[in-house]
């Protein structure tokens, strides 16, 4: 559904129909849910962002003045929930340690045994941990993409960018990617070569 989809259901929520907002809701509660966790790191917060982004939206929707450009409007409410969320709890943050996100096991891992959940888990955090390397216009970008799995199109609705701006980050977010994963895959051999030699 494009920008004038949106449009229409901005419109039908504001003439009081309930079942529209939660169309828009359906349609970008995994972008908001990537972006919420994205600036709090947290799963379990990022779920609270998230519900308190769209209740946010939902209370201001008649002041939206463009309704084809809900989805940036939407993001700039979910990054100032976030902003607003991380002052309120950053205390509480300071003494706590996040959880680590319970991966499913494939079939195949689970048939390789413990070493195959290892080497994934590892693998995955590795992943991760080249996220949080790229640079900042990269990242959100690349989480909706590649850990919900939003499509161009869907992303572009939702920053407010079009397919081809989003579609040149992803292809050089992917080119340094790759570059971080190799630099990391190299300090690691680098770092067990002396202990197999000794």
């Amino acid at each position: 559904m494009n920008r004038k989809g949106d449009a229409d259901l901005v419109s039908r929520c504001l003439d009081g129909d309930t079942d529209a907002f939660g169309k828009l809701v359906q349609r970008y509660q995994s972008a908001v849910y990537a972006t919420a966790y994205y600036y709090v790191g947290r799963y379990g917060s990022a779920e609270d962002v998230t519900q308190e982004a769209f209740w946010a939206c939902y209370r201001s929707l008649p002041h939206l003045r463009d309704p084809e450009k809900f989805g940036p409007w939407l993001k700039e409410i979910t990054t100032r929930t976030a902003a607003n969320w991380l002052r309120r709890n950053s205390l509480r943050l300071r003494n706590e340690t996040p959880l680590p996100h319970r991966r499913t096991i494939s079939i195949e891992d689970a048939r390789r045994g413990p070493e195959g959940v290892m080497e994934r888990n590892e693998r995955y955090e590795r992943v991760q941990l080249a996220i949080d390397a790229l640079p900042e216009r990269y990242r959100l970008p690349v989480m909706l993409r590649y850990l919900q799995e939003l499509s161009y199109d869907e992303i572009s609705r939702f920053t407010g960018e079009t397919r081809e701006e989003i579609r040149g980050l992803l292809y050089r977010a992917g080119r340094q990617l790759r570059e971080l994963l190799t630099d990391m895959d190299d300090r690691e051999d680098e770092s067990k070569w002396p202990r197999a030699h000794k």
